[in-house]
């Protein structure tokens, strides 16, 4: 059961947040006018179904799935098995497929399983394949969360507050919701439904380009028609969107090392060349303070605007002040809307993300670390090719590090890298969710592209040969990887209906 908070200060709200009762709400079948459509009756069932769907999120938030770190990974297999449990008691056939071992943190550990779900395999269906993650961001009560972040928690405002509540758990489950209710409804699938859900999202999805790739042609993948993520967010707070093109993202970790241990400032300072100020030297040669990359040539390759992307940016619902409540600030670059969108669109951007080795800890330590690893990446547009990027990185990077005239030593490494992606909208794939979000909503959608990153878009799209279609659920204030992550209740009811209403559009269109 879920705590509720209104608004009352911050320890007040921790107070309040409990862990959710092991056993959810029960189910709810309600009277149906046996001459409603079936999206009249799918939308009744689940508004009449809200509490049970929200414990059960409750259920999943309180699972700490996060694969980026070692000692949580038991929870992100457990994560996967949940899964596994409820498809196999909603009659799917599951399939896990184990994609190998990784090393992190100095640890050998098997990868997470890739869960497989297959419901209905009538041959004169539509066959559509959903994808999501189960892992989640690290989160703990110390990085600012006013609740623990393991505890799914609704405010006055309706928002359910717990990691992985928008990114991606919510989404996930919800197609497990929209399987029971045209169960509990009598109702016929309209499609064939294939479930591809992994626990390495958050962490470069390990194992999962190859799968697919291999198996394109296999049993699993080879009469997939379309494919569908909800992996994403509208662009405000208020209008839905569907969204059709991600930046690719390139992920480099730069080391500097050279003394053999970690030295005392006051003995050593002002005598040896220190790993730390090199690192800083070479960071501060990367990105302007106005967002600007500084690499050479790295701009030479993205994709010229066209006339009808540049009238689109006057239509969307958007404004500024969208951005600065996502961040609770006024921080941003552009003055314009249309200058925002387009970097956050249309062009790259850099951005430096932490220092490992270097002292964070509270308090003064005069200590010189003898290595550190500096960690940033390039969101990328179309037509830029990863390779060509890492290539012009590597180049500059090292180059600038000669300049410094420095005797230690500096190594850079590509950990990850995916293209950017774009989808043909006028599919039906896209003609049915335009059509679902006008049923559900009453309104229609924003087409728009966003700045994140989803690589494996790219890999079903070239692999498959089918089309791809990203339906966001969630809102752009969801703050999917940071401190308060949320879903607001009425996406989450509201996604569900959506869910159901695209299956029942795509089956409908040609």
């Amino acid at each position: 059961m879920l705590s509720f908070l209104s608004s009352c200060s911050p320890k007040q709200q921790r107070k309040a947040a409990t862990k959710p009762t092991t056993a959810p709400s029960p189910l709810i079948t309600p009277k149906l006018d046996p001459n409603m459509s079936a999206f009249d009756k799918i939308f009744e069932y689940v508004d009449a179904n809200e509490k049970y769907y929200i414990d059960r999120l409750a259920e999943v938030v309180a699972i700490p799935s996060v694969s980026a770190e070692a000692a949580r990974r038991p929870d992100v297999v457990r994560m996967g098995e949940w899964l596994v449990k409820e498809l196999k008691a909603l009659g799917a056939t599951v399939n896990v497929h184990h994609p190998g071992k990784q090393t992190i943190e100095g640890q050998q550990l098997d990868l997470p399983p890739i869960v497989l779900g297959t419901y209905g395999t009538d041959p004169a269906k539509k066959t559509i394949c959903v994808y999501g993650h189960y892992d989640v961001q690290p989160a703990a009560r110390e990085d600012g969360w006013d609740t623990d972040p393991w505890t799914l928690v609704e405010d006055a405002k309706g928002r359910l507050i717990g990691r992985g509540s928008t990114d991606d758990k919510g989404p996930v489950i919800s197609w497990l919701w929209v399987i029971a209710a045209h169960q509990k409804l009598g109702l016929d699938m309209p499609v064939n439904l294939k479930m591809c859900f992994e626990g390495m999202e958050e962490s470069g999805s390990e194992g999962l380009d190859e799968f697919i790739i291999a198996e394109a042609k296999g049993d699993f993948f080879k009469d997939v028609d379309a494919v569908c993520i909800s992996d994403s967010y509208w662009l405000g707070t208020k209008k839905p969107c569907l969204t059709y093109g991600l930046r690719g993202v390139s992920y480099f970790m730069v080391e500097v090392s050279g003394p053999g241990k970690d030295l005392h400032s006051g003995v050593f300072g002002g005598i040896v060349h220190e790993p730390m100020s090199d690192l800083f030297a070479v960071f501060s040669k990367l990105v302007s303070a106005d967002g600007k990359i500084l690499i050479p040539g790295i701009y030479d390759d993205v994709a010229p605007v066209t006339d009808a992307e540049d009238k689109m940016y006057g239509t969307l619902d958007f404004s500024l002040n969208d951005i600065h409540e996502a961040v609770d600030s006024k921080v941003t670059i552009h003055k314009t809307e249309k200058e925002a969108l387009m970097a956050r669109w249309r062009y790259p951007s850099l951005s430096i993300h932490g220092i490992e080795g270097a002292f964070s800890s509270p308090g003064s330590k005069t200590v010189i670390p003898a290595k550190v690893i500096g960690k940033f990446s390039i969101r990328s547009v179309p037509n830029m090719e990863p390779a060509k990027i890492s290539e012009l990185v590597k180049t500059f990077v090292n180059a600038e590090f000669k300049k410094i005239g420095s005797k230690n030593t500096l190594s850079i490494d590509c950990g990850h890298a995916g293209k950017a992606w774009v989808a043909d909208t006028n599919h039906y794939n896209y003609v049915a969710a335009e059509k679902a979000v006008e049923r559900v909503f009453k309104v229609k959608p924003d087409f728009i592209r966003e700045g994140g990153s989803i690589p494996v878009t790219l890999t079903f799209q070239d692999a498959l040969q089918t089309n791809v279609l990203l339906l966001p659920m969630g809102r752009s204030d969801d703050g999917a990887h940071s401190t308060g992550e949320k879903i607001d209740k009425e996406n989450y009811i509201g996604g569900i209906k959506l869910l159901a209403a695209y299956l029942h559009e795509i089956a409908l269109v040609a």
